[in-house]
């Protein structure tokens, strides 16, 4: 799953934050904290607009997050393709 690493790495953040899922879900006005959780697993990939307020909220490295999103893409290309690294 390509958003794992991008979920594990929220999870964290949030954790360190205090923050519950049912917390980050009110902030990004979904009802439910199953969304947040299924980001976490890598189920769901994040929508750019609520990983804005993520960084924000998480008070992020925005560097960081694009390394894990251009690494996960990387990946993604390399597989897609059948190409070995």
């Amino acid at each position: 799953m390509k958003e794992k690493e991008l979920g594990t790495y929220l999870k964290t953040k949030r954790e360190s934050k205090g923050l519950t899922q049912s917390d980050v879900a009110s902030k990004l006005g979904y009802g439910s904290p199953q969304f947040i959780s299924n980001i976490e697993r890598g189920i769901s990939s994040v929508p750019l607009k609520s990983l804005k307020v993520l960084i924000d909220l998480y008070e992020l490295n925005t560097g960081e997050i694009v390394d894990i999103l251009l690494t996960e893409k990387r990946t993604e290309i390399i597989n897609e393709l059948g190409l070995k690294e």
